[in-house]
């Protein structure tokens, strides 16, 4: 029987081609995925063990600039540390962001990951951590190096001028050297800048401090000891572990982060398979239809039925064994592939070997194999029920549909039971996700099963306008669409899956993105938001050259505070009265929030319900440096996203801290936005390359981006279920124009040029893609309005919205899909010899 499925696969290998390159494209997914993730994993925890390699022990404190209650690591006790038995080098680091400006003035790297820290040279003038390529690490104050990606961007050479932003005002610095690292920051997307010691302190301690220390030993000394003779010499606050441990941990780290990247590329690479699962078992369907005079033989020779059924599934088995194999490799290119590409994103891998791990090539074979017997074994179970007296036919029979009452009331039932659950998850709100998720399984089965009998009613909605319009083509297109509602079905489902997730993304996506936008629009009048490419504060140097700037109308910072009210903290934002009203918009419930300038607080009207407050009512509260004041509450307002729960004036909260946390800097100008006010505003920052200054199409987008980007990630990882439907749409064609020759050498004779054969068989895949389109998008659409009211109450101005452009363009798409599908099976079918097809048994 072995001998026999192999033949048979060699001899229908044509016909088997879409089902080997659906599995294909499924375990290229999957090998990729597991190989690339692998290899990530293999090469980050090879960098980690390798930055821990030399460390003994490593220090790290809490401390930061303007912190004066969190003990940071002194000089005296670095060199304490530095004297002990087994030291042979102890260094003490500072860090903290750092951008360099491009000749263009724009910021090199991505802002989050653009790092600074200090060059710590030992008793030979070297820095074991940085290996300089050219000239030498900074060792005075107007000195900076660069790592070697970022001195390449920017074009700088040894000895020429750069300029690098911190928190503050940009400063000039003169480059002493560029050097190569496998710092973390770097290989992100970001930059490194190293200064002098003393300057790296300023800008990120204080004088003669450390934020952390690295502790190599001597040769022989054990790490344990020297672990337990560092902890007695450090503050409170300091954590000590050997660099082992670090490793250990950092390694771990890693792990659970692709881990999460791996479960997410899999459940795409699932609902391949599960779409690809169609398409095998319409193929094995068709070939058992047209082979029912030769299984009938091998049943009416003696084989018995469970000896067919072997043989059909043996024959699945091999095609998945084959598709297996040409998926792995394609997997590794793949794997190779997406880490090419990273470079792209501005993100560097370490250097290290392609991961091929044992159970990358089990998960790729087993899936491979195990997912094509399985969507084969309802045709291999019809085929060992054909008779054996079916071998005197004169021809292959083609399988009759049986009656379809049974099917459709089992696909009745599970529709109405998954609809119910998604109505009922829709209904109950943000704890229904997991009942809509249920829901939605079982819908999404229920319409699979019950496609057959949609195709008809649907497709003759249709008919009418396909003759009028294609005449004789276009009407035995219609018909030949229904004629085998199983088969149109599993045609269809393959593309009604893809299309549902597609449109409930979709319908999701713009609606979340709408909502952040009227809300951006609704609530900032500002026409220029302020922050630091970082995602930190901003220093308070910045609001006061604004303030000063010239066609200034207002300008209101968003200072992050904390506030304390009997045992409850709650966030507050501290703005500048009389401007933040012409910034943002702020509706009030009571009260005025002119009463900012009286020294009171304005509070949400949610926060003001929860406490029992009122306009009028006394609060006493705890700054962060313990002193307490009574405010009195000026203004209730209604909920607004863009500040916090609380409003106080900069000038009250000012006195308690010494270091104020500027999120962010609202300006509106007397001119409205232009050129010029955009440019008068950043001339004011000092042209700051670390400080981004957005109009408000930039502050839509910012808030907004986050979504398109989303959207755009969903659509490429799902367009590989939607390759393999149309793989589906191609082989039912093919399959089925061998299956008709005899018909189509018929049509011909009596009159049937090969220009309408071709027209017919390209109306029938049009006709079955819009008809599997349309299903999906109808789902898709209740799907993504379900899962939205899950999050409309989070979400202020959600209103769900149908993005009917969008859904014209997915139906444009799939009626072009059945048009490019059809290419190859309508050029078959009208190169039919008319006398040799109608021969043809």
């Amino acid at each position: 029987m072995f001998r026999t499925a192999v033949r048979n696969v060699l001899a229908h290998k044509a016909r088997l081609l879409m089902t080997v390159l659906a599995v294909m494209l499924g375990v290229a997914f999957v090998s990729g995925t597991l190989v690339f993730t692998d290899t990530l994993g293999n090469a980050f925890r090879n960098q980690s063990a390798k930055n821990y390699d030399d460390v003994a022990v490593a220090v790290t404190t809490w401390a930061e600039r303007g912190d004066e209650e969190t003990a940071a690591v002194d000089k005296a006790t670095l060199e304490k540390i530095q004297g002990l038995d087994g030291v042979a080098e102890a260094t003490g680091r500072v860090s903290g962001f750092a951008g360099v400006a491009d000749p263009d003035g724009k910021l090199i790297g991505n802002g989050w990951s653009n790092t600074g820290s200090n060059f710590a040279p030992g008793a030979d003038g070297e820095d074991a951590q940085y290996d300089f390529t050219e000239g030498t690490g900074p060792v005075e104050a107007g000195q900076v190096a660069l790592d070697r990606a970022t001195a390449d961007k920017g074009g700088y050479r040894v000895g020429e001028k750069v300029r690098v932003a911190t928190n503050g005002p940009v400063e000039e610095y003169t480059l002493s050297g560029v050097f190569t690292t496998e710092d973390g920051a770097v290989n992100a997307g970001g930059s490194l800048v190293l200064f002098d010691t003393a300057v790296a302190q300023r800008l990120y301690l204080r004088p003669d401090e450390f934020r952390d220390v690295t502790v190599v030993a001597e040769p022989g000394a054990s790490d344990s000891a020297l672990l337990a003779a560092v902890k007695p010499l450090l503050p409170e606050n300091a954590e000590a572990k050997t660099g082992a441990v670090l490793a250990d941990e950092q390694a771990e780290d890693i792990e659970s982060g692709l881990k999460n990247l791996n479960q997410i590329l899999l459940v795409f690479a699932a609902i391949a398979l599960f779409v690809g699962i169609f398409l095998i078992a319409n193929t094995f369907t068709m070939l058992v239809a047209q082979r029912t005079r030769e299984l009938a033989l091998m049943r009416a020779v003696g084989a018995s039925r469970r000896q067919v059924k072997r043989a059909v599934l043996l024959e699945a088995a091999v095609v998945g064994a084959i598709a297996s194999v040409v998926g792995f490799a394609l997997g590794l290119g793949l794997a190779v592939g997406l880490r090419s590409a990273t470079s792209l994103f501005g993100g560097k891998i370490p250097g290290g070997p392609l991961v091929i791990s044992p159970t990358a090539v089990l998960s790729a074979f087993g899936v491979g194999v195990l997912v094509t017997v399985l969507a084969a074994w309802l045709p291999a179970r019809r085929a060992a029920k054909i008779p054996p007296v079916a071998a005197m036919n004169s021809v292959n029979a083609v399988a009759t549909p049986r009656s379809l009452v049974v099917r459709n009331s089992i696909g009745g039932a599970i529709s109405l039971l998954g609809a119910a659950a998604i109505v009922s998850g829709a209904l109950i709100g943000n704890d229904g996700r997991m009942i809509i998720g249920v829901g939605a399984f079982f819908a999404l089965i229920g319409v699979i099963v019950l496609i057959p009998l949609l195709s008809r009613p649907v497709i003759a909605l249709v008919r009418p306008a396909l003759s009028k319009l294609f005449g004789v083509s276009g009407k035995l297109a219609a018909q030949n669409a229904v004629r085998n509602p199983r088969r149109t079905g599993a045609t269809a489902s393959a593309l009604a899956i893809g299309l549902t997730l597609v449109t409930g993304i979709s319908v999701l996506g713009v609606t979340l993105g709408q909502a952040i936008d009227r809300m951006t629009t609704d609530h900032i009048k500002a026409d220029y938001h302020v922050s630091m490419a970082s995602g930190g504060p901003l220093d308070a140097s910045a609001l006061t050259a604004l303030e000063k700037a010239d066609g200034v109308e207002a300008v209101s910072p968003q200072q992050s505070v904390w506030l304390t009210v009997g045992d409850e903290g709650l966030s507050a934002s501290g703005v500048t009265p009389g401007d933040v009203e012409k910034v943002l918009a702020i509706d009030t419930v009571s009260g005025s929030l002119g009463s900012l300038a009286d020294g009171e607080i304005a509070v949400a009207e949610k926060t003001a319900k929860s406490n029992g407050w009122k306009t009028g009512d006394s609060v006493r509260v705890t700054f962060q440096d313990d002193k307490k004041e009574t405010l009195k509450i000026g203004a209730v307002f209604e909920q607004n996203e863009f500040v916090s729960p609380v409003l106080v004036s900069t000038d009250v909260v000012g006195p308690h801290e010494s270091m104020p946390s500027i999120v962010e800097i609202y300006v509106k100008m007397e001119g409205g936005a232009s050129d010029a006010s955009e440019q008068a505003v950043v001339d004011a920052l000092g042209d700051n390359p670390a400080m981004s200054v957005m109009d408000q199409q930039g502050i839509r987008d910012m808030f907004g981006g986050f979504v398109n980007t989303a959207l755009n990630l969903m659509y490429g990882l799902l367009a590989m279920a939607l390759v393999i439907a149309v793989l589906g749409v191609v082989n039912t064609l093919a399959m089925s124009v061998f299956e008709r020759q005899q018909e189509i050498g018929m049509l011909r004779a009596i009159g049937l040029d090969r220009r309408r054969v071709k027209r017919m068989i390209r109306l029938e895949a049009v006709v079955i893609a819009l008809f599997g389109a349309v299903v999906g998008v109808a789902l898709g659409t209740f799907l993504g309005w379900a899962i939205g009211k899950t999050i409309a109450a989070s979400v202020p101005g959600y209103a769900l919205v149908i993005p009917w452009d969008r859904l014209a363009l997915f139906l444009a798409l799939a009626g072009l899909v059945g048009v490019l599908a059809s290419l190859w099976p309508a050029r078959s079918g009208a190169k039919l010899n008319m006398l040799t097809a109608i021969k043809t048994e």
